[in-house]
């Protein structure tokens, strides 16, 4: 008989030591701040209690970086998930270029978002020789060129469109992955019975597909809520404010206002917004996967 013998809890003491000087300790300093009006330079700061916070709800910019926030995690966790359950499906298939396609699909995701972002922003050229209006023109559907990253109602969901171009390869991987651990009994019997594509789609793969669901609406969820380097690089929250989202004010009410205080009261609420989302998504999921 094995006698599994625990590990001393002091084990974790080092560990735990560089995790509160290195993350926990920098958070509730920083924290801090938000109640203060630090301007980032010097220590000269003052205790100005929720003023921030109260400032914060009263800031149409700030406002309206919060609608647009929300409006691209929406877009990009259904759209982006459901371009990659489609692509999983796809390529897990027993066609020849199955595994030369997962490569060509999953190739964005290593590529850097800066990079990725300026490509876009050649492909959005405003000229009409040039980039997708151009290919529109080579068509005969110059009638839909546009200013894709200069007009407000578009240059949101241009933005949007290349995140999930970038990241569908990814919740591709995951999905795929969760395909790969469906017995193929279950639909081989489905079949017998007379189960059509659609019917085993429903009742045994979707099911079986729950925790990779689970793990890519989470993703998607937080990258979604805390997108940056696409908008800066794209458009800087322009035109106007049409594209900002509250990373890109705290980001600006921080580097180019020097209000530290404020930003870092912008950055504990989108804190606390994520964790609020994130635990209540990972509530309903995981019941989910229970049920399934």
């Amino acid at each position: 008989m094995r006698v599994r013998i625990a590990p001393p809890w002091w084990f974790a003491v080092p560990a735990i030591l560089v995790y509160a000087v290195v993350v926990l300790y920098p958070s509730i300093a920083g924290a801090g701040s938000a109640f203060t009006d630090w301007s980032g330079i010097g220590n000269a700061k003052t205790f100005v209690g929720i003023d921030n916070f109260k400032q914060l709800a009263h800031d149409s910019q700030a406002l309206g970086a919060l609608r647009n926030t929300l409006l691209l995690t929406v877009a990009i966790v259904v759209v982006q998930n459901a371009i990659g359950l489609l692509l999983a499906l796809g390529v897990h298939t027993n066609i020849k270029s199955r595994m030369a396609l997962r490569l060509v699909f999953f190739a964005p995701v290593v590529v850097s978002p800066v990079m990725v972002s300026f490509l876009w922003k050649f492909v959005y050229n405003p000229a009409p020789d040039a980039g997708l209006n151009a290919a529109l023109g080579a068509v005969g559907l110059g009638g839909l060129r546009q200013d894709w990253l200069g007009n407000p109602s578009l240059a949101l969901w241009s933005v949007a469109f290349t995140v999930i171009w970038q990241c569908a390869g990814y919740s591709m991987v995951i999905f795929l992955a969760g395909l790969e651990g469906v017995p193929a009994e279950l639909h081989e019997s489905a079949m017998v019975d007379g189960a059509g594509t659609i019917a085993r789609f429903r009742h045994i793969t979707w099911p079986l597909l729950a925790p990779a669901v689970t793990i890519n609406v989470m993703l998607s969820t937080v990258g979604g809520l805390t997108l940056f380097t696409q908008i800066i690089a794209m458009t800087n929250g322009g035109p106007g404010y049409a594209t900002d989202t509250l990373s890109t004010v705290l980001y600006k009410q921080a580097f180019v206002f020097g209000k530290f205080g404020y930003s870092t009261a912008v950055a504990l609420v989108l804190a606390i917004f994520v964790a609020a989302v994130s635990f209540l998504q990972i509530g309903y999921l995981r019941s989910r996967e229970t049920a399934a």
